[in-house]
């Protein structure tokens, strides 16, 4: 008995290693980085990208290169709540004031409460709420959860399959290993048809991450009393 869990712990500890050589296999092969590039390429974030490859090192060195070159074009960091405010008036996506028992920060989708039909006005809105609840996670967290509330939503919902696509493709590679789970409330009868098509265009891990129960209330001006607090931080951290 003593024997075996030696032998496991040596694995793990052997595992462990490889990995954090792997980490620093990858940040040599990014090479030199500065400002906010260097900011964003912590140990962690490095990890998140191996994982998301399977700790393939040129797989993920690509795949984060790829979100960096995304990051200095798109500057998800500068968006600010007063821009995408209107994309948040019903609720469809917001913050939890709460974190999880695990530190990690509360993403609340209502897809009921869909206002607009900007794809472009969609995607912002939904990074905004990325970034910020990035912003609001635990120390030492890496991870988020989400919370889908279906109530009234209908095959007469304002989103696109296209708009969809988008979304998942922005999430599942430039916010990679960022989902812990996904809880689904209320899903209706006819959401496993639509779930097959969007899970289509998941990566397995992601899909993987579905399943429970949870609902929350909004308030939009005290939402956006709070997401204003929050881009004081978001400049203060970014020194703008």
């Amino acid at each position: 008995m003593f024997l075996r869990r030696r032998q496991s712990q040596n694995l793990q500890e052997n595992c462990s290693e490889e990995r954090e050589a792997k980490v620093k296999e990858l940040r040599a092969a990014l090479g030199p980085l500065s400002g906010r590039s260097l900011k964003f390429c912590t140990d962690a974030c490095l990890r998140r990208y191996l994982e998301a490859r399977n700790w393939n090192v040129n797989k993920a060195r690509k795949m984060l290169e790829e979100t960096l070159k995304w990051r200095s074009a798109y500057k998800p960091e500068e968006i600010r709540w007063n821009e995408v405010a209107h994309e948040g008036e019903t609720g469809k996506v917001s913050r939890a004031n709460f974190h999880d028992l695990f530190g990690r920060s509360v993403l609340i989708m209502r897809p009921g409460k869909q206002n607009t039909s900007s794809g472009e006005g969609n995607v912002k809105h939904l990074v905004y709420l990325l970034e910020n609840s990035i912003l609001n996670l635990a120390e030492g967290q890496e991870q988020m959860s989400w919370l889908i509330d279906f109530t009234g939503w209908t095959m007469n919902t304002n989103i696109t399959i296209k708009t969809i696509r988008e979304i998942i493709y922005v999430l599942q590679n430039h916010y990679p290993e960022r989902l812990a789970i996904s809880i689904l409330y209320n899903p209706p009868k006819f959401f496993e048809s639509i779930w097959k098509v969007i899970k289509y265009f998941l990566d397995p891990k992601t899909s993987e991450k579905f399943g429970g129960k949870a609902t929350l209330n909004y308030d939009h001006e005290e939402f956006s009393r709070l997401m204003a607090k929050d881009d004081v931080k978001t400049a203060q951290v970014l020194g703008i």
